[in-house]
């Protein structure tokens, strides 16, 4: 990922809520924000509502991170956290995956407007404050996070894995009644419900 492993991990992990972060959990997806950096800081939360996640290589191109200007690279540990932090598939480096969340989504909404609805159920307005929201247990389908017992934890198998800084560890009991508090925008977990395969890190399953 482009540290210097010497040094640490650079600020540039993303946690189920959105957060960016410094901790060595390696991620299976790469996907940016905009500009949000300076020098090797990143010194803001988004510069848009472009949050998209891509894949680690495509087609063999490689870009220096950190370089003025330009993009800033995000980490994700599986393509769940990423859908929970309120990103969706990079329609360039993966367009089956692109076509695959558009067609889910339903009615053949454009980038622009599936960006829009994202970044409205993601965050409030002006802030960094995520927004969350209430559903059903019964309504929840796998890939989804919620906060159970204020952690992250993904609806997976049938049951839930708490996510941590290091990885997924321990398993909690589905609820299977009440509501729970969600994580991932409503939108994409109806996107999951329509049956997106979404990736999983195989540590969260039994």
């Amino acid at each position: 990922m482009g540290d210097d492993e010497a040094l640490g991990p650079k600020r540039n992990r993303v946690t189920p809520l959105g957060d960016i972060e410094a901790f060595p959990l390696r991620g299976a997806w790469t996907g940016n924000r905009g500009v949000i950096h300076r020098d090797r800081e990143i010194v803001r939360f988004h510069a848009g509502n472009l949050w998209i996640t891509c894949a680690l290589e495509f087609k063999g191109w490689w870009r220096e991170q950190w370089l003025p200007n330009r993009w800033t690279h995000l980490f994700f540990h599986d393509e769940a956290v990423s859908f929970a932090a309120g990103h969706r598939p990079c329609a360039a480096c993966r367009r089956p995956a692109y076509l695959a969340y558009r067609d889910a989504w339903g009615g053949q909404p454009s980038a622009t407007d599936m960006n829009r609805q994202l970044h409205h159920e993601r965050i409030f307005r002006g802030t960094h404050t995520r927004r969350l929201h209430e559903l059903p247990w019964a309504d929840l389908p796998d890939g989804t996070f919620v906060l159970q017992d204020d952690q992250p934890a993904l609806i997976v198998d049938g049951s839930l894995a708490r996510w941590t800084r290091a990885g997924y560890a321990g398993r909690l009991r589905r609820p299977a009644a009440g509501t729970a508090t969600v994580i991932t925008p409503p939108s994409t977990v109806a996107v999951l419900r329509a049956g997106y395969p979404v990736q999983v890190d195989d540590s969260a399953r039994p």
